[in-house]
Parts: structure tokens; C-alpha cells; sequence
């Protein structure tokens, strides 16, 4: 029998894997997807959110616990844990070094990713790259790794944890750590979760994946009705505003838009809807996706002058380009008469200072509901550009309930063997919102803890049958 079975391959997965081997134990980690797709949702991701109190290697200046922690308040509306966030942010800060034993590089903030060169770690070569190190650190310590190997259910007793099924197969262990992932890849569930709206729509019938395939829930779902304790909303979620033209499923990072915030964004009716320049715009691109999912038919479109061009990480797909207003809202088959009083009453609404857009400047607009409240500046300059706009979710936030030390629980109870991390208890600290690299930071954090965790519990189960 191994001592820790852990399900699931991404980021939280592996930091539980390797800290479990590290312990000592004997690890075996079964990966839904095959291997080629291995690695969840940290394949499509770039960065980790660090506390740190002075300048360190690729990170600048300081970014203090106090100001992390007000951060995460601030976009989750105050629906989080606070202890848990503060575990999660004081980790951030000494995670890095663990990360490089296992092959881990960074570099510093990319050109073109605004205000993350302060707060931000970037991974060298990408998610894909930590994805690629963790695995070959795993292997290389003995971890014991399956791939096609989509569990079922679990067998439990008590809260505690007996076996896995994957198929005919059961598979026993000490003890389990869960990272297997949220429920984005089920469009059943979405569908069920967002319900229909009041113009009969079904809003999740039109969102895109911007993650894994793999990601259904299924063991989400299994330890929910076996009487786990849940915690987030079903239709909370990271989710994006993405380029509509992007695929179904894995499009990842590269078909987000990141012009919203420099120009204005219009619904199906050429109507604006939502302040673009609320904050900075790490602070703010994960609210956009649900914004545009409340939407007529959950599509938008960013329109921008030629004033933005060169100030935002370039999409990887062209938008419609025109040399007049009206040649723009036909090109997106907006109707040209709303499209130019929108227009119209927004330049002349702008109150155009000092404009910087890498600090919450001082142009804004002035009589015009929704505001917005920076880098407001007249889209008056040709060429004009616009972007189609779809909701991209990248991962959903219910999730089981955790403790300090990332134990599953039921009826209030912590289990002894089973263990959660990464977005399959995310919730716990994203009741809502979301702000650039703290996914990371909490799977690493959590999964770190769960695999520790495991195999203290697989050890005290050893040493309890040899008594």
C-alpha cells in the first residue's frame, strides 16, 4: 500500500507530491488528463503573487503582508478567511527558494503586463515550464505518476479515507491529498449553477474554457454528496473577458484582452455597462468575464483609438480595425446609431488630466453613468479597433471547506487523511473576485500543507499497524 495517493497534476498536486516524498513517504499521483495535457490549469499560467518586505532578485520595491492582505479584501468584497489568506500570503514569501530546489526559474514581470513587476514572479518559460520541472523533480525523487487515470469515487469511513476508483481500478493508500481541480470543464453543472436569465437565455450555454478539459468536478461533486463540507457559490468563478474567437477549451492566457481598461467597453445594445478604468487592471481583468456573462447574449466588445495602441499585451488575434467610428460599429455589426450616442456622450464626458496609465491617474468623466473613473481619454483617434468579448472561465470557486491544515471535513469534523489543495478549496479564500497570481499562491501554499499533512498521517497510520 503507498502512504499518500494524491489526485490530480497540477501546480497544488505536484507541491503536494513533492513535499510528501520529501517527508519520506511513498507517493503515488494519478493524473486525470494524458500526459501530453498533463499539468491542469498551471500549463496556461505565468506568475505568483509575492509578499516580500524588500527587493528580491525579480521582484522591486516591497510588497508588504498588510497591503497583499488589503488587496485580496478589497476584490473579494471581504468573502474570504482571513486566516486562511493571511497562511496563504505569509507562504508567498518564503516559497520561492523551495521552487527553484525543484527547477523552478523566474523572471522578472513582463513588458507590456501592467503593474505586476511590484507584486509578481513570473515563472521562465511559463506555466508549462513549472509544470515540466515539478514533474521531472517528481520523478526524479521517486514519485510514482499515472496519467489517464480519471478517478471516480472515493471509499470513505468515517470521514476517513479507505480507496480511489478510478474505473475497475481501486487504488488504496494511508492517505490522500485531493487537486483535482473545480468544475470549469462541466457544462452541465454550469449550466445548472448559472440557471436561466430573464431574457431565457442559459448564460453558461455561451462561455468559453480558458483551462483544462479536464477539470469536471466529478470528485467535487462525489465528496459533496458523501456529506464533505462545501463552501463558495456555485456561479462565483476566475472568469474572464476573452477574445469570442478563442477556442472551446485550452486557450489560456494569450486570448485575454487587456485594452479594456484604455478604452470602453459595449454590450449587444452598443451600451456601456461598467466602469473600465475602476483600478488597476490586475486588480480588475477577473471581474470582466462575469460582467460580459450578465450581458445580452454574453458578448461584448472593447473598442479602442489609435492613443492605446503599444500600452497592452497585443491580442493574438486582430480586431476589427477602422479609419471612422461608424466603418468601426458596422464592422461589428453594432447598431451605428446607439454605437455613436454612446460614443458621442463619452468623449464629451472625458475630463482628460495628467493620463498615466501605470497609475490610477487623474482623467476621468464627469455626468456619465457608469463613470469612468481613470484613464478616460476621448476615443477620437484613428485608426479605431474593436474586440469581441465572451466570458472565459478559468477555474470556479465552491469548494470544500479546509482548516489550517487543509483537511477535508465533514459535519465540522477534520478528517485525519484526507486532505484538499488548489482549486478544489480555492473558495475558502476567493469567496469572489480575483487579483493577478494569487491562484498560485494559494495551491502552492495549500498543496505545500496537504502534502505535509498526508504524510504525517500515512507515518502515525505505519507506525499505529506495526504497534
Amino acid at each position: 500500500m503507498v502512504d499518500v495517493l494524491v489526485i490530480g497534476g497540477g501546480n497544488a498536486a505536484l507541491c503536494a507530491a513533492l513535499m510528501a516524498r520529501e517527508a519520506g513517504a511513498s507517493v503515488l499521483l494519478l493524473e486525470a488528463a494524458p500526459r501530453a495535457w498533463r499539468g491542469g490549469n498551471t500549463q496556461h499560467t505565468r506568475n505568483l503573487r509575492c509578499m516580500h518586505d524588500a527587493p528580491q532578485d525579480v521582484l522591486v520595491e516591497a510588497y508588504s503582508e498588510e497591503e497583499y492582505w488589503q488587496d485580496l479584501r478589497k476584490v473579494t468584497g471581504g468573502v474570504t478567511d482571513e486566516t486562511l489568506a493571511r497562511l496563504v500570503i505569509r507562504a508567498s514569501s518564503t516559497c520561492r527558494s523551495w521552487m527553484h530546489q525543484h527547477g523552478v526559474r523566474f523572471q522578472p514581470s513582463l513588458s507590456g503586463a501592467l503593474h505586476t513587476a511590484r507584486t509578481n514572479a513570473f515563472f521562465m518559460g511559463g506555466g508549462k515550464a513549472l509544470v515540466n520541472a515539478y514533474y521531472r523533480s517528481a520523478e526524479r525523487l521517486g514519485v510514482q505518476i499515472r496519467y489517464d487515470m480519471p478517478v471516480d469515487r472515493l471509499e470513505l469511513q468515517g470521514g476517513r479515507f479507505i480507496a480511489a476508483h478510478a474505473g475497475a481500478q481501486r487504488i488504496t493508500a494511508r492517505s490522500c491529498v485531493l487537486a483535482a481541480g473545480g468544475f470549469e470543464s462541466n457544462r452541465e453543472w454550469l449550466r445548472e449553477a448559472w440557471g436561466r436569465n430573464e431574457r431565457g437565455e442559459y448564460p453558461a450555454d455561451n462561455f468559453l474554457i480558458r483551462g483544462t478539459r479536464f477539470n469536471t468536478g466529478t470528485l467535487l461533486k462525489h465528496l459533496i454528496d458523501a456529506g464533505a463540507d462545501s463552501i463558495g457559490d456555485p456561479t462565483q468563478a476566475h472568469m474572464v473577458a476573452i477574445d469570442a474567437r478563442a477556442p472551446l477549451y485550452d486557450g489560456g492566457i494569450c486570448t485575454r484582452i487587456d485594452c479594456v481598461s484604455l478604452g470602453v467597453v459595449l454590450n449587444r445594445e452598443a451600451q456601456r455597462f461598467y466602469d473600465e478604468g475602476e483600478d488597476f487592471w490586475p486588480k480588475r481583468y477577473a471581474i470582466w468575464g462575469r460582467l460580459v456573462a450578465q450581458q445580452p447574449g454574453q458578448v461584448a466588445w472593447s473598442v479602442i483609438d489609435a492613443k492605446a495602441v503599444g500600452r497592452f499585451m497585443p491580442p493574438v488575434f486582430p480586431g476589427a480595425r477602422a479609419d471612422s467610428l461608424p466603418e468601426l460599429a458596422r464592422q461589428l455589426g453594432l447598431d451605428e446609431a446607439a454605437f455613436m450616442q454612446t460614443l458621442t456622450q463619452y468623449n464629451a464626458a472625458c475630463r482628460v488630466g495628467r493620463f498615466d496609465h501605470t497609475l490610477l491617474d487623474d482623467c476621468h468623466t464627469a455626468g456619465l453613468a457608469p463613470a469612468k473613473t481613470h484613464w478616460a481619454r476621448p476615443i477620437d483617434t484613428p485608426p479605431f479597433f474593436g474586440y469581441p468579448l465572451k466570458p472565459g472561465v478559468t477555474f470556479t470557486y465552491l469548494g470544500l471547506k479546509v482548516n489550517e491544515h487543509a483537511a477535508v471535513h465533514f459535519g465540522g469534523q477534520a478528517s485525519d487523511n484526507l486532505f484538499v489543495a488548489g482549486e478544489m478549496m480555492a473558495g475558502n479564500v476567493l469567496g469572489q473576485g480575483y487579483t493577478a497570481g494569487v491562484g498560485m499562491s494559494i495551491g502552492t501554499a495549500f498543496g505545500r500543507i496537504a502534502g505535509t499533512q498526508a504524510a504525517n498521517a500515512a507515518s502515525k497510520e505505519r507506525q499505529l499497524a506495526s504497534a
